[in-house]
């Protein structure tokens, strides 16, 4: 269990320092517009909110969790069951 709050207390830690290493690297311009507010269109660019995007992005990877597991089940799972 102490493996496991030093892991968690490492990744914590190592988004604070990384992502200030990166932004000091890559330069982030928080005044820069993105395409979707630039381009805006109502169709290809459109602007979305945060949690929506979140939601977005959470659902495709929970999508992505049954197919992608079925597959990798029947390419390794007779492997697996005769190993």
């Amino acid at each position: 269990m102490i493996s496991f709050f030093i892991c968690l207390l490492a990744l914590i830690l190592s988004y604070f320092i990384y992502g200030r290493f990166l932004e000091r690297i890559v330069g982030v311009d928080e005044t820069h517009v993105t395409p979707a507010y630039r381009m805006e269109n109502g169709v290809d660019y459109v602007p979305m909110n945060k949690y929506r995007n979140l939601l977005i992005h959470f659902l495709n990877i929970a999508g992505l969790g049954p197919i992608f597991g079925a597959i990798q089940g029947a390419l390794f799972g007779p492997v697996a069951f005769l190993w």
